[in-house]
């Protein structure tokens, strides 16, 4: 609610306004909207600018035309330092309820190569399953090879588990942990991932062929 926010809304400068969003067409005809830059706004209204005291973010909020939204602003994520669920910061982004983390402990023998190199073999695997991506294999560290392995300075953050420090192989990062996840991503606190698209994997003694994703490259 525009009642709610501590400041003063003023009309945000042109400059502010990102233009219209760039639709991409599939091959099959659908049109989807890839993520952009808040100030891309899709519906009708006016970008404004939010001012606390001498702090001013230009652009930071936006009033739609649409009369089942009177009286309410949306909000940039990215131009406020942290964001609270209840008392919780969130991490990343706000929390989909559509979203979910499962988290099951297995037992299949999963071995980990790049190029015919070891980095992994492991009977203790730990599967996170998470909605619209990839099943996720999660190994204890005493079943990688570590030594192998460099620490990368790539750094992403997730909404659901927290904060992720990457480890390279060949000077391209393989593998990612999780050494202080959130609550919920508790079971895989420093067990290791390894980029399915970027390593060969095989389980219980069967190559998985490598699936196409973003995270190929």
């Amino acid at each position: 609610p525009e009642a709610d926010l501590t400041g003063e809304l003023v009309a945000a400068p042109d400059e502010a306004d990102a233009g219209e969003p760039a639709w991409v067409t599939l091959p099959d005809g659908t049109r989807i909207l890839p993520p952009g830059p808040f100030a891309q706004h899709t519906a009708v209204g006016q970008p404004l600018t939010l001012r606390v005291g001498d702090t001013e973010l230009t652009g930071a909020a936006f009033r739609a035309e649409d009369p089942d939204l009177a009286g309410l602003v949306i909000l940039d994520f990215n131009a406020f330092d942290t964001w609270y669920d209840d008392d919780e910061p969130l991490v990343a982004h706000p929390r989909d309820p559509f979203t979910r983390i499962d988290i099951r402990p297995a037992s299949h023998q999963v071995r980990i190569e790049v190029g015919g190199t070891v980095l992994a073999d492991s009977g203790r695997p730990v599967m996170l399953y998470e909605t619209f991506l990839p099943v996720r294999t999660y190994l204890p560290r005493a079943d990688v090879r570590m030594d192998l392995m460099a620490p990368s300075a790539t750094r992403t953050e997730c909404a659901y588990k927290g904060e992720a420090s990457y480890w390279s192989f060949d000077g391209r990062d393989v593998a990612w942990t999780y050494e202080r996840p959130l609550v919920d991503s508790a079971p895989i606190t420093d067990l290791i991932c390894f980029f399915d698209e970027r390593v060969d994997v095989l389980v219980d003694g069967v190559a998985v062929p490598r699936a196409p994703s973003p995270w190929a490259d």
